[in-house]
């Protein structure tokens, strides 16, 4: 049976106490009341720094078999060296998540908005060079990449190496459905202006319009015999837990 990991970016929210993680429910119990209920996450602490050992250890062995973690790549390869010079630290990352064994999950290249279509060269320069072994996704972000020759290119690239092409929901970027790999990594993604943070403890706009129509294409995936990864922020709706939970009702038929 197709695979559909269905979570949230992150799980260090006080706010959700309550509303999803029991009254009382320290810092430190997070994490393995999460596992409880979605089996995958994407970290977005490494973005910033590469965890300790200890850290990712602490992570594997606070959550059930079966349980994927997905991480972004750390922004000094991304934003600050946009992938140019940036073989040495991407190899030096990828050993540290692989700590994480079996509960490694894809590695996300979330490149900046101002990065634009002239990457292209870079981003073919650096793929190669990646660990083999690993499922990889690339998040564009700046409209030049869809102009048509550039973007079939972009989608010839990644397919040469087995990279998946993020799909995003966000004001920036239509919605694209351009499989690259044989998983799929989606992300839901709102604007940090419209909801506070740190105010994420329940659902604040309505997304049935654009639920409705993911929960048709996340179907025709699994009918193609993909893996699914999908990840919701808390700025999608308000409540990132209850955003999974209303796309996994759409999936089973329950609502």
């Amino acid at each position: 049976m197709t695979a559909i990991y269905l979570g949230t970016q992150g799980w260090s929210y006080p706010s959700w106490v309550g509303p999803f993680y029991p009254a009382g429910t320290t810092s430190a119990a997070y994490l393995p009341e999460y596992a409880k209920h979605f089996d995958t996450v994407e970290l977005d602490t490494t973005f910033y720094a590469i965890p300790r050992q200890t850290t990712i250890a602490g992570w594997r062995e606070r959550t059930p078999d079966g349980f994927r973690f997905a991480a972004k790549f750390p922004k000094v390869i991304t934003h600050e060296k946009e992938l140019r010079d940036a073989g040495l630290e991407a190899n030096v990352f990828v050993e540290a998540m692989e700590g994480l064994g079996e509960k490694l999950g894809p590695l996300l290249l979330q490149m900046p908005p101002s990065w634009t279509a002239a990457g292209l060269d870079d981003l073919a320069d650096f793929l190669p060079g990646l660990p083999a072994g690993h499922r990889y996704a690339v998040e564009v972000r700046h409209r030049s990449w869809l102009k048509e020759e550039t973007f079939e290119r972009l989608k010839d690239l990644l397919q040469g190496h087995g990279v998946a092409l993020c799909l995003v929901q966000h004001a920036w970027m239509p919605v694209l459905d351009t499989v690259t790999a044989p998983f799929v990594y989606i992300r839901w993604l709102g604007r940090r202006e419209d909801i506070p943070d740190g105010e994420f403890g329940h659902v604040r706009i309505n997304r049935d319009v654009q639920l409705d129509r993911w929960t048709e294409q996340v179907k025709r995936y699994q009918d193609a015999a993909l893996t699914v990864y999908g990840y919701f922020n808390n700025h999608y709706q308000g409540h990132s837990p209850a955003s999974v939970r209303a796309l996994q009702a759409r999936l089973s038929g329950i609502e």
